[in-house]
């Protein structure tokens, strides 16, 4: 029998999960930048088969933080209360850098966005990080036919 992802982390990584509301924002952005872009990824591989520069190329635009902060005013209104939290608490943060193309503003969004991928990522909502996942290539899809 197959063991969930999680218990590989467990048993042979000996992670232990903790409330994921008690990382700093910016620890939850850190590794929900890493979570996004593994299943930004994980979807293009998966689509079709083609040279890596290409699918580096269509990730680099899904990923970057100007993209990340408009995903962030799409999720907004179907965010919980407490997913809403923790958006804010990432975009409110003080990082120690700056995005190379987008304006402090996007930055702060994207951090958000990308605190929020990590909260559901720790807190194994998996459900949730899909279902937020879908609605950001569903509009990818409507701005493709635009």
């Amino acid at each position: 029998m197959e063991k969930s992802i999680d218990r590989y982390f467990e048993e042979i990584l000996e992670v232990e999960y903790v409330n994921p509301g008690e990382y700093s924002p910016l620890s939850l952005a850190y590794i929900g930048d890493s979570v996004f872009d593994l299943l930004v990824k994980t979807v293009l591989v998966t689509r079709n088969n083609k040279q890596t520069y290409k699918y580096h190329k269509e990730a680099s635009h899904i990923v970057n933080a100007k993209s990340q902060a408009q995903y962030a005013d799409i999720l907004l209104d179907i965010l919980t209360e407490a997913e809403m939290e923790v958006y804010k608490r990432g975009r409110n943060a003080k990082p120690h850098s700056t995005a190379k193309n987008a304006t402090v503003g996007q930055y702060h969004k994207a951090t958000g966005f990308e605190a929020l991928f990590g909260y559901l990522y720790l807190g194994k909502q998996y459900d949730r990080l899909f279902e937020l996942t879908e609605k950001i290539f569903d509009f990818l899809k409507e701005e493709e036919k635009e």
